[in-house]
């Protein structure tokens, strides 16, 4: 069975109110609305919540659904949604640097010195991405992590393309500049 079909039997358990098919939905879609989440909000335990009012909003209005194969678009769409409400009324300036993204690891058994350069040039992209404006963070986080088109991101967020394009091309500027500002800092630590 393919992945429409599987979505279809998942979404008609849980309009039966199924609760096993919440806890595969859970498991199917779980780390990427975690890592979604915590991209946008910056703090580990708001991107927890998130998600978890993520899961129980989809079990409560599974029926609103239409399309089957748009599961994960809808579920993204509603971790955003639940993103937003936590920026407008939390205060994030004191939020730790991201972490959680896995190290890139290569087809040989990487050494410990590639998994610390590894994990050390993954924080630093992270800290860079929270160190965004919010439009910016969002629209890089589904194009770049997610993997959505710019005409996906721009239905998902109720926007126009050109601002979407926009948006990206600022969001790029602005990460190269963080990025190899934090690259100028680091060398000139060294020496």
């Amino acid at each position: 069975m393919g992945e429409g079909g599987a979505n279809l039997d998942v979404i008609k358990r849980l309009l039966e109110k199924d609760e096993t098919a919440l806890q595969e939905l859970i498991v199917q879609y779980g780390d990427e609305l975690q890592r979604t989440a915590y991209l946008i909000v910056k703090d580990e335990q708001a991107a927890e919540e998130a998600v978890m009012d993520t899961f129980v909003q989809a079990y409560n209005k599974i029926g609103q659904l239409k399309q089957p194969a748009k599961l994960r678009s809808w579920l993204l769409r509603i971790v955003i949604n639940q993103c937003r409400m936590r920026v407008r009324t939390w205060s994030w300036r004191n939020m730790l640097p991201f972490a959680y993204m896995d190290p890139v690891i290569e087809e040989t058994e990487p050494g410990p010195e590639d998994y610390f350069f590894a994990k050390w040039r993954n924080t630093q992209l992270s800290t860079a991405i929270h160190g965004l404006d919010y439009k910016y963070r969002e629209v890089i986080t589904l194009y770049y992590y997610n993997g959505l088109s710019i005409t996906e991101i721009a239905d998902q967020l109720g926007s126009k393309e050109n601002t979407i394009k926009a948006r990206l091309a600022r969001g790029r500027i602005q990460l190269r500049k963080r990025l190899e500002g934090d690259g100028d800092e680091a060398r000139a630590g060294v020496y």
